[in-house]
């Protein structure tokens, strides 16, 4: 799993009359009724999502293992010449940042207007020097040049982001490239896919790849922008790979010699907590099941000795067959909490129906028919291995991995009482 980067730039001040402004800003940009983050979020891919893709264009391309975030450019029309860049993460942070100017794409020398995309932002290792070079890989549009696109289907805010927002920078870097060492990083636009060339993501795209790389994110192409979860943007991933984002709780048992005290020498239990949404303002967070923690890696490996918090943080986890247990990757500070008890059930849902990459590629024949027949283009004649759609019914997935086990502190079943503690 490759290194997470820090977002760079100057953290606003939370709460601050300039956070107020930046927030206010966004929302009436994205024509929303709150001053929450704005982003997009994808669901969990599953068996019934192969209809999907033929009854449905869409795009595919790989999924970064980075910081998903979105990059604002601001101009304030009391001071045109005055351009501000932000970027803003899940937390609804904003960094502001120097080192970058944004050419207006019909007149180079006046400054790109108030732009909101959306983008991941990543290390690039380069394999035969193993430098690192820090870059945003922008993949939508929400509002360009101050005209906001989200109503247009994904091929508009893809051309959008393209001819006004990237070429014209993509130009002044090539005619002025001394601006190249004052930015903070790199900026690309991500390459994507029709769906039906899923195979040349895999083959061709993901072996260039100088970051990590997890799954693939389909996107639907006639569909609108849309803030918070989005059930046209699924993301894939291979059964034994798919994770979810709890809260990680601890809890130690007693002293042996004083049971009202808990002995923080002892190994835990640790707790998995779902969220449940927020009431009044605070994160609602309901125990969901276990992580397990095998006792060397608890006395003899980093977590005890390490010094660091482990309770109360989001970690990510993914489901260990053999083991038939939860097992921890890595913490997600870069989210404030960890996935809803929907998105839960549905990820859960995604490892046990168990669609793997030979059952998604095998799909690609039907997909581009069903595609071309949409676009009324005449299509190639199926394959020999491919069925008419008509006489072949939905295949059923291989639940190759097993169900997931019931936890002894699920809130069903074990005992009472846990090291001391009443469940």
């Amino acid at each position: 799993m490759s290194r997470v980067p820090d977002i760079p730039g100057e953290l606003v001040p939370p709460q601050s009359p300039e956070h107020h402004y930046l927030r206010s800003l966004v929302s009436k940009l994205c024509h929303l009724d709150h001053d929450r983050f704005p982003g997009a979020q994808p669901v969990s891919f599953g068996t019934r999502d192969l209809l999907k893709l033929e009854s449905q264009d869409f795009w595919v391309c790989e999924k970064s293992d980075g910081i998903r975030v979105l990059f604002l450019v601001h101009v304030d029309m009391q001071s045109p010449d005055n351009q501000r860049v932000y970027l803003i993460d899940r937390h609804n942070k904003y960094r502001m940042l120097d080192g970058f100017f944004f050419p207006h794409h019909e007149n180079p020398m006046h400054p790109l207007r108030d732009t909101l995309l959306d983008g991941e932002l990543l290390i690039d290792v380069d394999p035969h020097t193993n430098k690192e070079t820090l870059r945003l890989l922008v993949f939508d549009c929400l509002v360009v040049d101050g005209q906001n696109v989200m109503s247009r289907p994904l091929d508009k805010r893809y051309g959008r982001l393209n001819e006004w927002f990237y070429k014209p920078y993509a130009k002044m870097l090539r005619d002025y490239p001394e601006m190249i060492e004052s930015a903070l990083f790199q900026i690309k636009v991500k390459p994507i896919r029709s769906s039906y060339n899923a195979d040349q993501v895999f083959t061709v795209d993901i072996p260039a790849l100088q970051h990590g790389n997890d799954g693939l994110i389909y996107t639907c192409v006639n569909a609108p922008y849309t803030p918070g979860t989005d059930s046209n943007i699924m993301k894939w991933k291979p059964p034994s790979e798919n994770s979810i984002d709890f809260k990680l709780v601890l809890r130690f048992p007693p002293l042996p010699n004083n049971p009202k005290e808990p002995d923080f020498c002892a190994k835990p239990v640790f707790l998995l907590e779902a969220w449940c949404g927020d009431k009044n303002g605070v994160a609602k967070y309901e125990q969901y099941d276990h992580l397990y923690v095998e006792d060397k890696e608890w006395e003899e490996y980093r977590m005890k000795r390490s010094g660091e918090q482990y309770d109360d943080r989001i970690v990510e986890v993914h489901w260990d067959p053999d083991a038939m247990h939860w097992r921890m990757m890595r913490f997600r500070n870069d989210k404030p909490n960890g996935n809803h008890i929907n998105v839960v059930e549905n990820i859960i849902q995604s490892i046990a129906e168990g669609v793997d990459k030979d059952l998604l590629l095998s799909r690609s024949n039907r997909i581009r028919a069903a595609w071309k027949t949409r676009q009324g283009q005449p299509q190639a004649p199926p394959s020999a291995s491919v069925q008419p759609r008509i006489s072949q019914p939905m295949p059923q997935a291989e639940y190759r991995y097993g169900g997931i086990a019931s936890s002894p502190w699920s809130k069903v079943a074990g005992p009472e009482v846990v090291y001391g503690f009443h469940r």
